[in-house]
C-alpha cells in the first residue's frame, strides 16, 4: 500500500495527514508519518510512505477547519481498518457537531449500551484519523476531559478552538479559558 503524508502547521502544532486518492487513512499531532503507521499495521514492509508538500483537498480542509471552518472536515472520506464495532463508533464520533461535545457514556449509548463506556473510550483510543474522526468531541461525564492521543493541551485547545469558532463575541478573548471551565 503506498500513502502520501504533509505535514501542516496549525495553531496547536504539526499536524500530519496519510491519505491516497480515496481518502485519509491517518493523521494526527505530529511531524513525523511514522507516528502514523502503527494505526495502518505498524511496521508492515508494504506500506510505502512518500512525502508531498500538499495533499490538495485534504489539506485544504484541514487549513479551512483552523480558520474558522470547522465544517471543511466533515465530508473528507476517512479509511481506517477496524472492526464493525469501531466503524460505528467513528462513524458516532463523526456525526457529533463541533462546540457540542458529549461524554464517553452518551458515545456509548449512541452506539447501544449506555453501560460499555470503555469500549466507546477504547474506540476513540484507537481512532487513527484525529480531527476528521473527532474524539477529541468526548469528554468525561463529570465534565473532565478524559483522555487524547496527541496531549490534553491539544484537545483543550481543540475544543476552544471550536466553541471560539461558534460564539466569537462570548469567548474571543480566551477560549481555552472558557472551554477549560465547562470541561471540568
Amino acid at each position: 500500500m503506498k500513502l502520501f503524508s504533509t505535514t501542516l502547521s496549525t495553531p496547536v502544532g504539526p499536524f500530519t495527514l496519510l491519505g491516497d486518492d480515496q481518502g485519509i487513512r491517518a493523521s494526527g499531532f505530529t511531524d513525523d508519518a511514522l507516528d502514523l503507521r502503527l494505526p495502518l499495521g505498524g511496521a508492515n514492509p508494504r506500506l510505502i510512505i512518500e512525502p508531498l508538500k500538499d495533499l490538495g483537498v485534504f489539506s485544504r480542509a484541514v487549513a479551512a477547519y483552523f480558520a474558522g471552518d470547522l465544517a471543511a472536515i466533515d465530508e473528507v472520506p476517512v479509511l481506517q481498518p477496524g472492526t464493525a464495532y469501531y466503524q460505528a463508533a467513528w462513524a458516532a464520533l463523526r456525526a457529533i457537531p463541533p462546540g457540542m461535545p458529549i461524554s464517553y457514556r452518551d458515545l456509548a449509548e449512541r452506539l447501544g449500551n449506555a453501560a460499555a463506556t470503555r469500549a466507546a473510550g477504547t474506540a476513540c483510543g484507537r481512532n487513527a484519523a484525529a480531527l476528521f474522526v473527532p474524539c477529541h468531541r468526548v469528554v468525561r461525564s463529570d465534565g473532565g476531559l478524559g483522555g487524547f492521543t496527541w496531549g490534553l493541551v491539544c484537545k483543550r485547545w481543540l475544543l476552544a478552538h471550536e466553541a471560539a469558532a461558534l460564539a466569537p463575541d462570548s469567548l474571543a478573548r480566551n477560549p481555552i479559558e472558557v472551554v477549560g471551565a465547562a470541561a471540568r
